[in-house]
């Protein structure tokens, strides 16, 4: 019978883990810029710049008819260190919707803060409606978020943004995140509206007062600059008063506000729809149906 050479076992070395904080994750990046002319008689994309996961989509629409372009996020959400940058630009007597293809999602974050920032002009005499879906915020993520707007004293800017505390149907409650939402805009250079939203830690508890909240699990800001703003404040009031929602809106100086306090996303969604219905005297942009 033949021998048997049995070679000695070696030992073979395990690499060593490495905490995740210290694990460089790929980050996401998207710039969209969309600027609107008019020309005979249309409304005209001018110039369109796309990069990252930030896509922009022109559905066909009737020629006199304003442009519409749909944002879309190819990341599927943001979480730390993602960056996401807008701009739309209308240019004088040209008028514009923007929109998004989906609600945007905030992530857990594993580190760091996503931005999302947003830059909007309205020459003399335009009209941009900047109507987003809502964006839903997830336990532990962390956000930060931007618009600045310049609108031409004759022009009109209508901007809306909602916000979901949580996935409701999987029974989410916010009790570890960081949100920062900062307006800013100016008419013909000068500042009309700014303001601030901060959640930061428990949102459940920092929803809970009658002065901040009233437990709300969803909410949304309007604002509408424009020449005959105050014309729309009581049809506007009127309807938020038939919503079922905690809402209200005031008017001055060519600017109109609305807010929007709602149990949940389905409660806001019905009732943000039916007021951006009357303010834009049209029905919301189709994707926002899909």
């Amino acid at each position: 019978m033949p021998s048997m050479i049995v070679a000695p076992p070696v030992a073979i070395a395990e690499a060593p883990s490495l905490p995740i904080a210290s694990l460089r994750l790929q980050r996401a990046r998207g710039e969209a810029r969309v600027t609107v002319r008019r020309e005979r008689g249309g409304n005209r994309l001018d110039q369109l710049r796309q990069s990252g996961s930030a896509k922009v989509r022109l559905p066909r629409i009737a020629d006199t008819a304003p442009l519409e372009a749909i944002l879309l996020n190819t990341a599927g959400g943001v979480t730390g260190g993602d960056r996401l940058n807008y701009a739309v630009s209308v240019g004088a007597a040209a008028a514009a919707v923007v929109s998004s293809q989906a609600a945007e999602r905030a992530y857990r974050s594993s580190g760091g803060v996503a931005r999302i920032d947003t830059r909007l002009e309205v020459g003399a005499g335009g009209r941009l409606e900047w109507l987003p879906q809502e964006t839903i915020l997830y336990e532990r993520s962390a956000l930060h978020r931007r618009l600045e707007a310049d609108v031409a004293g004759s022009a009109t800017l209508l901007a809306a943004e909602a916000v979901l505390l949580g996935r409701a149907a999987m029974g989410e409650r916010l009790h570890d995140i960081v949100f920062d939402d900062i307006w800013r805009i100016r008419r013909d250079g000068v500042l009309v509206f700014a303001e601030g939203t901060r959640l930061d830690g428990d949102a459940v508890a920092g929803m809970a007062g009658k002065a901040t909240g009233g437990g709300a699990g969803a909410f949304a800001t309007v604002v509408m600059v424009s020449p005959d703003a105050a014309a729309r404040l009581d049809a506007a009031r009127e309807i938020l008063a038939e919503g079922g929602c905690e809402a209200g809106a005031s008017a001055w100086n060519g600017l109109l506000v609305a807010r929007i306090l709602a149990p949940g996303g389905q409660a806001l969604r019905t009732s943000l729809t039916r007021l951006l219905e009357m303010l834009r005297d049209a029905a919301m942009p189709r994707v926002w149906n899909c």
